[in-house]
C-alpha cells in the first residue's frame, strides 16, 4: 500500500493569454475537469480561473506522473471546449504549466487563494502572480519566457 499526501497548485494560461474564459462558461470548465480527475482517481480540492488562465489544487494518485496528469488535463479540455464551441476565441493552451508542491498547513490558505482569483486579479497581474509564485517556491525563471 502506498500512503503519499501532496498537495499539487497547478498554474496554465490559454495560448497568448488571450483573455477568452468567459465567466458564464467556466463552470462547465471546472465540472469537466473534476470529472476527468475522478476518472484518473485524483482528488480536486478546489479549481478557479480568470479569463487567462487556470488555477488548479489537487492530490494526485499515486500512479500518476505530474506531467501526464497536467498534459491529461489540457489536451482533454482543448478537444472539450473546441467540440463544444465554449470559448470562442480559445485556440489552446499555453505549452508549458506551473507547478507548485504544498502542505496540509497550507491547504486552507490556497483553498481560500484560488477561490479569490477574480478579486484578486483586479489589481494583480498574471505575469506579476506567476512571477511572485515562481519566487516563493526557490524557481529561477527566465524572464523572456514567461512574456
Amino acid at each position: 500500500m502506498s500512503y503519499t499526501q501532496i498537495y499539487y497548485h497547478i498554474v496554465f494560461s490559454t495560448k497568448e493569454r488571450r483573455p477568452v474564459l468567459r465567466a458564464q462558461d467556466r463552470e462547465a470548465l471546472f465540472r469537466y475537469v473534476w470529472g476527468l480527475m475522478e476518472n484518473r482517481n485524483c482528488r480536486l480540492y478546489r479549481i478557479n480561473a480568470v479569463e487567462d488562465h487556470v488555477h488548479i489544487l489537487s492530490g494526485l494518485h499515486p500512479s500518476i506522473a505530474l506531467a501526464d496528469f497536467v498534459k491529461d488535463i489540457k489536451v482533454s479540455t482543448s478537444m472539450w471546449i473546441k467540440e463544444n464551441g465554449l470559448f470562442p476565441g480559445f485556440a489552446h493552451w499555453q505549452d508549458g504549466y506551473g507547478a507548485f508542491t504544498h502542505s496540509e498547513a497550507e491547504k486552507a490558505v490556497l483553498v481560500g487563494y484560488i477561490r479569490s482569483q477574480e478579486e484578486h486579479h483586479k489589481t494583480v497581474s498574471f505575469i506579476d502572480e506567476f512571477k511572485r509564485i515562481l519566487n516563493e517556491a526557490g524557481v529561477k525563471f527566465e524572464e523572456r519566457f514567461l512574456g
